[in-house]
């Protein structure tokens, strides 16, 4: 060994031993952080079974929608008279309050507002702005229409005032009648007040038989005259179908007293609108139409009048009721109206009593006037032509006026529905899982979903399902040059394949194996 290299040996071999001492003290560090690593990886997603459990809503209102809203968000919410609409309010607390054990109620809002009801049940307030914060207390705002629309629509009714007569004259030949002894409506009874205004009605022939009831053509011709159901008399066959419009009447009797009379049951035949029939047949047009359009019509055609009313085959029967000249009628919840904050709901799908703060612009001045209307209304009545989630009827009292301002209303309005704190839709809503995010839109369309048993169409190709232009024939070889797009494009036109099931295969038992040994040579 040369002297340089014997001179520089010792200081290589302590280099050695520190590199050595280095790693045996990272050894332990790395070993920890490795550790660490392996205990910190994400967990995998869980894994969702399909089909997803039916999971519980907040509450759901059959083809609506609704989204929840803040109070300042509300147009003319805090300009209202709310102590107006308090009252009306507790008057529909009165039977709410009053049960004891409700049965079940399968919609949405079911008994919960029984807690708020109790409360202004003992509440007795004469000041707006406590009115107000009653509401803000105990209801939360949710902006409701129909599935895919942003508005509802809105119509008026009113209480007619007719002329009319006990008992039959020359002048008051019109008969109102009652409910018929004969009319079956399944799960009531012939005791039962108010039958339901939708679904079958049957007339019992013998014990067991049971038909369609007489519709409005076959009653008018005298199919149920003489059997002492007359209640009184009225001049004019369209007075009576007004009356039948609207639920209700008062007949001025010729004596100088008042009859009142209320809806009672129909003969199960849908309602149809007369007003569209004459939009339909270019009588009247639609931006005029009104209920004194058509009743000026009908005076002026007294014989296309019978034909006209002759195709709503809906026939209403109504009862007596005992009220006097002071009055408001009497709705479906069973409780007096209140002019310009009642009104009518589809009852299949909303409680009676529940708050409805209604916006819009509605013809109240005059025919051509836009009124700013933002009111807080109250639901206590119901009618056969009130469908949908943001569908109301406003009821704006008794007589011509009323009837004036009622028959020119048929508009968009935005609806906003009061839902007790107990279904507070947000908070219940938070607690509901996320569903897997979608697919792009293109990768949708590249993949469909379908299932080769039910469909066994061929699906679509990509270049149709991408909208992008046709691939050049096979035949025709591409352009010389640098790109490539017409030949990229042609692959990617080709239809993509569905998956196919997988084939039976029969298990095959394994043949024993030959091990050769060889001898390797060193």
């Amino acid at each position: 060994m040369a002297p340089e290299a014997r001179a520089k040996s010792p200081s290589l071999v302590r280099l050695a031993f520190g590199v050595v001492a280095l790693a045996w003290s990272l050894a332990p560090v790395d070993a920890a952080t490795a550790r660490h690593a392996r205990s910190q990886k994400p967990s995998p997603a869980p894994v969702r079974h399909l089909p997803y459990p039916e999971l519980e809503l907040p509450f759901q209102i059959s083809g609506g929608q609704y989204a929840p809203v803040a109070w300042s968000e509300i147009a003319g919410w805090s300009a209202d008279d709310h102590l107006a609409a308090y009252k009306a309010f507790r008057i529909s607390c009165r039977p709410i309050a009053a049960q004891q054990k409700p049965p079940v109620d399968p919609k949405a809002l079911g008994t919960s507002l029984r807690d708020p009801c109790r409360i202004a049940k003992g509440l007795e307030l004469s000041d707006g702005a406590k009115a107000r914060a009653f509401f803000e207390e105990h209801f939360l705002p949710v902006r409701i229409s129909r599935l895919g629309e942003g508005e509802g629509f809105v119509t008026g009714y009113y209480e007619p005032i007719v002329d009319g007569s006990r008992t039959e004259n020359e002048v008051y030949k019109v008969p109102v009648y009652r409910r018929p002894s004969n009319l079956f409506v399944r799960g009531t009874t012939q005791g039962s007040v108010g039958l339901p205004n939708k679904g079958q009605v049957f007339r019992k022939i013998g014990r067991r038989k049971l038909v369609p009831y007489y519709d409005r053509a076959e009653i008018e011709d005298g199919a149920i005259a003489g059997r002492g159901l007359e209640i009184c008399f009225l001049k004019e066959q369209t007075d009576l179908l007004f009356s039948q419009i609207q639920g209700s009447a008062r007949v001025s009797l010729d004596d100088g007293s008042t009859l009142r009379i209320n809806y009672d049951a129909h003969n199960g035949f849908p309602y149809t609108a007369v007003g569209r029939i004459l939009i339909e047949r270019n009588i009247i047009p639609k931006d005029q139409m009104s209920m004194q359009k058509i009743r000026e019509w009908m005076e002026q055609n007294p014989n296309e009048a019978d034909e006209l009313r002759r195709q709503n085959k809906s026939y209403v029967f109504f009862r007596e009721v005992q009220l006097s000249d002071k009055d408001e009628a009497v709705g479906a919840q069973g409780v007096p109206l209140t002019p310009g904050r009642s009104i009518a709901v589809d009852k299949a799908l909303h409680v009676y009593g529940t708050p409805f703060f209604i916006e819009g612009e509605l013809p109240i001045e005059s025919e051509l006037s836009k009124t700013p209307f933002r009111r807080l209304m109250i639901a206590q009545d119901t009618g056969s032509a009130i469908v949908g989630p943001a569908r109301a009827d406003l009821y704006f009292g008794a007589g011509l006026d009323a009837g004036k301002v009622a028959g020119r209303l048929r508009h968009n309005a935005r609806f906003v529905m009061l839902v007790p704190k107990s279904l507070d839709p947000g908070a219940r809503g938070r607690k509901m899982p996320v569903p897997d995010a979608r697919p792009s839109e293109q990768i949708a369309k590249l993949f469909p979903q379908t299932d080769p048993l039910k469909n066994p169409a061929k699906p679509p190709d990509v270049t149709a399902a991408t909208n992008a232009k046709p691939a050049a024939p096979a035949a025709t070889p591409p352009a010389a040059g640098p790109s490539q797009a017409p030949a990229v494009q042609a692959a990617a036109a080709t239809p993509v394949p569905l998956p196919e099931p997988r084939p039976k295969v029969e298990a095959v038992s394994p043949q024993p194996r030959h091990l050769r040994r060889y001898r390797h040579r060193r």
